[in-house]
């Protein structure tokens, strides 16, 4: 008989986005007349058109693609080199990253799970808490944990704990970790670290032959010039930290699909003898063998974005989505709610009202408001007490959600 991976059974109930669909759906179909009021702030999903450069760039790929004279099979796995050097071009080109250092993908959720197909058993992972659920339910499926306790902490896994204290930014463990997950601008507290602290944990990084793996997906809505918008402008990174960045927030791509991770050719793992391997190298044999690629359509409407047409339409987009976020902070500060983030990211994250859990907050809302938000207590145990807003909403119904929080918590 057939064995699965036991690995998956550890894991805790569903995944949390799809949990929280679960739970919408029953509750429309129990209150059909509530459920047409329904706007949902939960998953970080866009929510306004793709830019037109994007729209017109993909158009363009997809005639040529009807043409034997212009037509194209299968791509370069690791992506074409029109984009891979667009992206050096207008993200790295101050920071000494290479095009052959990009690896163009379907999107950095995927790649932030795929990573571990080169990462052998036996790292120490340190993992913030609360967290971006893949991180964790990845290295689970994967064999990196034990069970969990009845917190939902896994046994093996190093949890940094984030919270008000710490403006959500971990302190540095006193133990070595080969393996850390930092994601800044932060998901789900919409956090951001400064260069100081950044410059530590690369400092860390390097003293304990750790590498880190940045999470800088949501660097486009960073609003302070101060904080870094990659972790190779720190010195020292390029020795230390993969890169994970997305066009599905700021492009509006969370559908078409495409991302990258930088892998500099100067980071290196080590084998069980200690012998040196290039990270790089792995990721590209595992991409060659693994991928196919994303389409070329798409990669064109990705490039598009780098246009002076594509950047003004993207700065909309994000202008739109923060000043969202703007009036959510504001409508949570003005009935008492203590509220995070929502500054250089488009995520609101706030504390829950005294004596009230997460998923209760999730519930009141929801029959209350009817407004779908994300308990904090899914991304890991120091969420608990706390919500997430996504700010990826029309204008329209951010200041509808604004209204009936002021008018049901208030």
């Amino acid at each position: 008989m057939a064995r699965i991976n036991e690995n998956f059974l550890k894991l805790k109930a569903g995944y949390l986005f799809p949990e929280i669909a679960r739970r919408v759906k029953a509750f429309n179909e129990a209150n059909p007349e509530k459920a047409a009021r329904l706007i949902r702030c939960g998953i970080g999903d866009v929510t306004e058109p793709l830019p037109e450069a994007a729209r017109n760039a993909m158009k363009a790929a997809v005639d040529e693609l009807g043409s034997r004279d212009t037509f194209r099979g299968y791509g370069p796995e690791q992506g074409y080199d029109f984009l891979r050097e667009s992206i050096v071009e207008n993200n790295y080109s101050k920071v000494g990253i290479g095009a052959d250092e990009i690896f163009v993908s379907d999107g950095s959720k995927c790649d932030s799970g795929n990573i571990l197909d080169i990462l052998g058993p036996n790292n120490r992972i340190a993992i913030t808490d609360p967290v971006y659920p893949v991180y964790v339910d990845t290295n689970v499926m994967i064999g990196n944990t034990g069970e969990a306790d009845e917190d939902g902490r896994y046994e093996g896994l190093v949890y940094l704990p984030c919270n008000a204290e710490n403006n959500f930014v971990p302190a540095i463990p006193e133990e070595p970790v080969d393996l850390i997950y930092l994601c800044y601008p932060n998901n789900p507290t919409g956090a951001s670290a400064t260069r100081e602290q950044l410059t530590a944990w690369v400092e860390y990084a390097r003293k304990h032959d750790a590498i880190i793996l940045f999470d800088a997906a949501y660097e486009a809505f960073i609003q302070d010039p101060e904080v870094p918008r990659s972790i190779y402008e720190i010195e020292g990174a390029h020795e230390c930290a993969l890169e994970f960045r997305s066009f599905s927030k700021n492009g509006g791509f969370t559908g078409v699909r495409c991302g990258w991770v930088v892998a500099p050719k100067t980071v290196f793992g080590t084998t069980e003898t200690g012998k040196k391997i290039s990270v790089r190298d792995l990721w590209s044999r595992r991409t060659s063998t693994k991928f196919n690629g994303a389409s070329y359509p798409v990669q064109r409407g990705a490039e598009a974005l780098y246009s002076e047409e594509g950047k003004a339409q993207v700065s909309e987009l994000i202008t739109h989505y923060m000043e969202n976020a703007r009036l959510l902070r504001e409508a949570c500060e003005s009935i008492g709610l203590s509220v995070y983030g929502g500054e250089n990211a488009p995520y609101v994250w706030v504390a829950c009202p005294e004596g009230v859990s997460s998923w209760e907050m999730f519930d009141r809302m929801l029959d209350e408001a009817q407004v779908v938000i994300t308990p904090g207590s899914g991304f890991g145990a120091a969420g608990a007490g706390y919500f997430r807003i996504s700010a990826f909403n029309s204008r329209e119904n951010a200041i509808e959600v604004c209204e009936r929080i002021k008018k049901n918590l208030g």
